[in-house]
């Protein structure tokens, strides 16, 4: 069976799918698009992640005349963020009058597919899309073969958009040769609390805990509060136990009942967080992906849904101009100009996500430098509070502004390293906070090389990633992954260095 002609059929009726749907159908022409917007199911869905939106976020919703969706899903206002560190916390709220939203996704997502529903031209299917349709001589993706209600469906479209998400079914068909691989360091796993308290009302709560990853915890609606315990690969076989034994005893006291009761109470779900670098689109005519079927980045500091919907922003701006998605020419030319126009944004989440991760979730001795410091020049607040979370909450896009800040924190940690009391072991119960002695800087001059060293080793790599812009070959990943490590650090040193210079952070 062959259903009509589509102008733009969107695979994935999720937050990109759905937003893209909406906003295609607010382009000024002569006849509105013809939009299919296929789902597998209409249901609400019930995921542990995206459920917080950061401010950058909900100013896309903004432009995209979405807001409304943030209101009767009794969504909770976020303000920033408390991070705590072996009993110390830290402030860190959302510059000017920035405000962000966490909710439960299913309810967001509801009401996101609601108002692509009501737009004009815009029809939501629930079918279940199994393969790409394509032109045996040139390639062209000309639609996808569905099944709706035990029936095969043929879907023809001009233009095919891929927003199934992050375990996209179409990702390698669309990408093939050209795509890049998605690395999984660790996985969410998530509980639901029932009337916790927080440390500060309405902002996002974040844990480092010594030896494991952090723990995240925001309220998302008038009494559920959703936890996300960071646990690194391999898997504990035990989740429970590990959560009780080795987390729950660093987390408040005041959260202790409310997460024994969860865990007693439901399952935990855990879900990977992947990290894929977005690479150049168009050489697969007639398609492309969107969202996290094609660019993924951890999940730790919220920003998915943020990128995602400034795509969107991008895309349609990008696409007004077209008269005829037909033309590939035309549409080549707009892919790969959203493809460089988005980078301020999603390069800064992108790349802060993973080392903002790497340094909370620290595993070795340098690394934990960087941690320790990186919390003490949060303390010192300010433009060292606002400037980063500025660039992790899409207010301010600057890769430049985010490298200065990365390194900063850098210079800082060696400063306290050499300079800030630290702990040593005693005969009392308590260790004793001791200064550096003269005589052990030598060896802490070492360190902080390596400390240094490290810093670069985290950023440089992330940094080249965003900046290229092909997939290098699968068969010579782990060569150039090492190259990486070795050339991108020595390529940044310099250059960084000269730009915290310039930048003139004081200690």
């Amino acid at each position: 069976m062959r259903s009509p002609a589509y102008d733009v059929l969107i695979v994935g009726a999720g937050v990109a799918g759905s937003a893209l749907a909406h906003a295609l159908s607010t382009l000024p022409r002569r006849a509105p698009l013809r939009i299919a917007l296929l789902e597998r199911s209409l249901s609400e869905p019930d995921r542990i992640v995206g459920e917080l939106l950061q401010p950058g976020g909900v100013m896309a919703l903004r432009k995209l005349g979405l807001e409304p969706c943030l209101e009767g899903i009794d969504s909770i206002p976020c303000r920033g963020y408390c991070v705590l560190d072996d009993g110390k916390s830290v402030h860190i709220p959302y510059p000017g009058k920035h405000e962000g939203r966490s909710f439960h996704h299913g309810r967001f997502i509801m009401a996101l597919r609601a108002a692509a529903q009501r737009a004009k031209g815009v029809e939501v299917v629930e079918a279940t899309v199994t393969e790409l349709i394509t032109d045996e001589t040139t390639g062209r993706v000309l639609g996808v073969r569905a099944t709706r209600n035990g029936k095969a469906e043929t879907w023809s479209a001009k233009l095919v958009v891929i927003a199934d998400g992050c375990f996209s079914n179409f990702r390698t068909a669309v990408m093939r040769d050209d795509g890049a691989k998605s690395t999984t360091k660790s996985h969410f796993v998530g509980a639901v609390l029932e009337d916790a308290v927080l440390p500060i009302p309405n902002h996002g709560t974040v844990a480092l805990c010594k030896g494991f990853g952090p723990v995240l915890l925001y309220q998302i609606s008038e009494h559920d509060t959703r936890m996300l315990v960071d646990v690194k690969t391999p898997l504990p076989s035990d989740l429970k136990a590990h959560i009780l034994t080795n987390i729950l005893p660093q987390l408040p006291s005041s959260l202790h009942l409310p997460i024994q009761t969860a865990l007693d109470k439901d399952r935990l779900r855990r879900m990977p967080t992947s990290f894929l670098p977005p690479v150049q689109q168009g050489t697969r005519q007639g398609v492309l992906l969107l969202g996290d079927a094609w660019n993924m980045r951890h999940p730790l500091t919220g920003g998915g849904m943020t990128v995602a919907l400034n795509d969107v922003v991008t895309l349609r701006t990008l696409l007004a101009p077209v008269d005829d998605l037909q033309n590939w020419k035309q549409v080549k030319k707009v892919v790969r100009q959203w493809h460089w126009s988005r980078k301020p944004l999603s390069s800064t989440i992108n790349i802060l996500s993973v080392a903002l991760y790497d340094l909370f979730g620290a595993d070795d001795e340098e690394l934990a430098v960087l941690r320790t410091g990186c919390f003490k020049y949060f303390e010192r607040g300010g433009e060292c509070v606002n400037g980063p979370v500025s660039l992790l909450s899409g207010i301010i896009p600057s890769p430049l502004l985010l490298a200065s800040h990365f390194f900063a924190v850098a210079f800082y940690s060696i400063w306290v390293m050499f300079t800030h009391p630290h702990p040593v072991p005693s005969s009392s119960r308590n260790p004793q906070l001791v200064v550096a002695p003269f005589y052990q800087y030598p060896a802490l001059s070492i360190k902080a090389l390596r400390v240094f060293w490290t810093a670069c080793v985290v950023f440089g790599p992330l940094l080249w990633s965003e900046i290229r812009w092909w997939a290098p070959a699968g068969n010579s990943d782990k060569a150039h992954y090492a190259l990486l490590r070795t050339i991108m650090p020595l390529i940044s040193t310099l250059g960084i260095a000269m730009l915290i210079y310039r930048q003139g952070f004081g200690f």
